[in-house]
């Protein structure tokens, strides 16, 4: 995935290019960039800006789409009205997602747009995004109007609206004690999405949340499923906001390693050949679990599946803890005996698949669910569970894989098992090659 980043350069990489590179790192995405303006500003004050030429705007924005598949745009700073037309006149055309973050001045107080240049950032960007993202004090700047109450809100929204915003996410709102408040405004509903309140001042958090933004949309998910991954993205950076310079604190989003390479190998997966032939009918989910798990709050796994689209193969759903329960049990059951093992995917049966991971030399062991306790069966959870243990037996080596032939209304499986998502992968492409 390729997303471009449309804004200034900040140095303290608070915000700004410089942090848009870090949050779509941190999410698995690649970041192409055109940058505005270059701003010096640190976590205590904001001193000069030094905006692109029309030129250098035009020729940063032709090479990028001459040469890159672009998934996606977010577009921040913009500064003044040449560059809002370079911007405009590259992107009419376009039929992607694009999430505008509408920054008009900085955290320590420096003016990101110019005066002339608001009149043609209403005029051409706003019309063009998919979702505009504006805070309170971006919204009431734009709209023209105070906004003090929910109604308020409503009419703020109503404005942008007639300016062309197809959606608008307002967010940072605190119409209530403890709790912050987005305002997701579609053409067709109206939603609140509330929120524990932190109380810290940081520099960042509009970025990141429109970061998260782009990067829901470009997946394909709606504004409203966006918006509420946005917030918990955002949630999480500010939570994490760490003092690295004198001033305000930088947000901060800890890199989830584990996360990292699930996706990786989620990737790779769906890219091997004829894979589709191995999806079997309630579809697949790869796992992989924090150190010494608990429960599968600890397994990191999708929330959806890994889904067959004809002869294609994809991911329908998020990454999270939690996101998985039979596979990520069957990684407790293996885990509690060999603490190595920490990944796992589950595969069609098939005696041919079967014969072939024998013959490459895999350690391959099975369990008969036919001969399930009915107290195992009648309690919720705990078929895989008994399952994997029973076929680990006394076992002194983890198995490279488990199967069963199912049971009635249980379609018969295959688990293949590694430390890691790559050394599953590698089981798998050495399996079917």
């Amino acid at each position: 995935m390729n997303i471009l980043s449309i804004g200034g350069s900040d140095p303290s990489s608070g915000a700004g290019i410089q942090s848009d590179i870090k949050d779509f790192q941190l999410l698995d995405a690649y970041t192409l960039t055109a940058v505005t303006a270059i701003t010096s500003q640190n976590t205590s004050k904001f001193g000069l800006v030094q905006p692109s030429s029309k030129k250098i705007m035009n020729d940063q924005l032709e090479t990028i789409f001459s040469d890159f598949k672009v998934d996606g745009i977010k577009i921040g700073m913009v500064y003044n009205s040449d560059i809002i037309k370079a911007i405009y006149n590259c992107l009419k055309k376009l039929s992607l997602p694009i999430v505008l973050d509408p920054v008009i001045k900085s955290t320590t107080g420096g003016m990101l747009i110019k005066k002339s240049a608001v009149r043609d950032f209403k005029k051409y960007l706003i019309p063009l995004a998919t979702v505009i993202t504006p805070n309170k004090f971006e919204a009431e700047f734009i709209s023209k109007s105070k906004i003090n109450s929910r109604q308020s809100l409503i009419n703020s929204g109503k404005i942008m609206q007639k300016l062309g915003a197809k959606n608008i996410l307002i967010t940072g709102l605190t119409f209530e004690k403890n709790k912050i408040i987005d305002f997701v405004m579609t053409e067709k509903d109206q939603n609140f999405i509330e929120g524990r309140k932190l109380d810290s001042k940081n520099h960042g958090s509009g970025g990141n949340y429109s970061a998260a933004m782009i990067f829901s949309l470009v997946h394909g998910k709606s504004v409203l499923e966006s918006a509420r991954f946005a917030k918990k993205y955002t949630f999480e950076s500010i939570k994490g906001a760490k003092k690295k310079g004198k001033g305000i604190p930088i947000t901060y989003k800890k890199s989830n390693i584990e996360k990292i390479q699930l996706q990786k190998a989620i990737t790779q997966f769906t890219q091997i050949k004829n894979i589709s032939k191995r999806i079997p009918e309630c579809q697949t989910n790869f796992v992989f679990s924090k150190k010494s798990p608990k429960s599968t709050k600890d397994v990191l796994g999708i929330s959806g599946r890994i889904v067959k689209t004809g002869d294609a193969v994809v991911k329908a759903g998020e990454l999270e803890y939690g996101g998985s329960k039979h596979v990520a049990t069957a990684v407790l059951a293996m885990n509690k005996k060999f603490k190595n093992i920490r990944s796992a995917i589950n595969l069609k049966f098939s005696d041919e698949t079967i014969a072939r991971l024998e013959k490459k030399g895999f350690i391959v062991r099975s369990y008969n669910r036919l001969k399930e306790p009915k107290r195992i069966k009648n309690k919720e959870g705990s078929s895989i569970q008994w399952g994997v243990s029973t076929a680990l037996g006394n076992m002194k080596n983890p198995p490279d894989a488990i199967f069963h032939k199912g049971d009635l209304g249980k379609e018969p499986m295959i688990l293949i098992f590694g430390e890691d998502p790559e050394e599953v992968n590698q089981k798998v492409l050495k399996a079917f090659s």
